[in-house]
C-alpha cells in the first residue's frame, strides 16, 4: 500500500499517524507541495483531484483523508474502539469528523496560514482584523470540541481512543505551531490531548506533526521556491 502525503498538511498528518499507531505498513510516497508536485504529470496520472493524502492499495485509489482512515480501520481490523460497529457509537465518531472539516480544521489552518503565509502571499502585514476574526473562529470551535464532543469523557466518543480524537488532536497543531496557545485556560483538553498522546505513542505523536511545528521553515520554503509567483496566485485565493 502506498500513501502519498505532504506531512505539512494536517489531513496527511492524521493519515500517517493513525497507520503509524496502529501498526499498517505503507510506502511513504512524498508530494512536496511547495514544489508544485501535485500539479506535475506523473501526480495527476494517480489522482485528478490533486490534492493529498492519497492512498493506493493494490490498484485501488482513494482520496480524502477521512475516508482513508474509515478505509484503513476496516480493512485492516483494528481494534474496534478507533471506528465502533456498534451504530450510534460510529454515528458519534462520523458526527465529528463531518464537523471539523469546516470548523475545527478550517479554523485552525486558516490562523497558521495567516501567520506564516500570508505576509509572503500578499506582500504585506496580516490585518489585524483579519486575526482576530480567525482567532475567534477558532476560540469557538475549541468551545464546541470542549463542550459538545468531549464533555467529561475521557476521549470524545467514550472511555478509549477514536478516529475523532486522532484527527481532533492533529486539528489543534497548526495554531499551536505558530504560538497560539489555544489550550491555555482549557485544562480538560489540555489533559484529553495528552491522553492521545499517550495512546497513540509519544514517538508517532511528535513524527507526524513535525514538519508543521516547524512554521518558520515553511514559510523560508516558500520564500526560497522557484514557483513563488506562481504559488502566490494559486495561495491569495486563499486570502481575499
Amino acid at each position: 500500500m502506498e500513501l502519498y502525503l505532504d506531512l505539512h498538511s494536517q489531513p496527511c498528518c492524521c493519515v500517517f499517524l493513525f497507520a503509524r499507531a496502529v501498526g499498517i505498513h505503507f510506502e511513504f510516497k512524498h508530494v512536496d507541495l511547495l514544489a508544485g508536485q501535485q500539479y506535475g504529470e506523473e501526480f495527476g496520472r494517480i489522482s485528478v483531484i490533486r490534492k493529498v493524502p492519497v492512498m493506493r492499495d493494490e490498484g485501488f485509489v482513494l482520496t480524502e483523508s477521512v475516508a482513508i482512515l474509515q478505509y484503513l480501520a476496516q480493512k485492516h481490523k483494528v481494534a474496534d474502539h478507533w471506528y465502533p460497529v456498534e451504530l450510534q457509537r460510529r454515528a458519534r465518531v462520523d458526527e465529528f469528523l463531518s464537523w471539523q472539516h469546516t470548523n475545527l480544521r478550517a479554523h485552525g489552518s486558516k490562523v497558521f496560514l495567516l501567520r506564516t503565509l500570508f505576509p509572503v502571499v500578499m506582500d504585506a502585514d496580516v490585518p489585524e482584523e483579519k486575526m482576530d476574526a480567525a482567532v475567534e473562529d477558532l476560540n469557538r470551535s475549541l468551545h464546541l470540541l470542549e463542550e459538545k464532543f468531549l464533555q467529561d469523557k475521557p476521549f470524545l466518543v467514550g472511555d478509549k481512543i477514536s478516529l475523532a480524537d486522532l484527527v481532533a488532536a492533529m486539528g489543534i497543531v497548526p495554531p499551536l505551531a505558530i504560538g497560539l496557545d489555544v489550550l491555555a485556560g482549557r485544562p480538560k483538553l489540555a489533559a484529553w490531548r495528552e491522553r492521545v498522546k499517550s495512546e497513540v505513542g509519544e514517538k508517532h505523536f511528535d513524527e507526524a506533526h513535525e514538519k508543521i511545528m516547524k512554521a518558520s521553515s515553511l514559510r523560508e520554503a516558500l520564500e526560497s521556491s522557484n514557483r513563488l509567483e506562481l504559488l502566490k496566485l494559486q495561495l491569495r485565493k486563499l486570502f481575499v
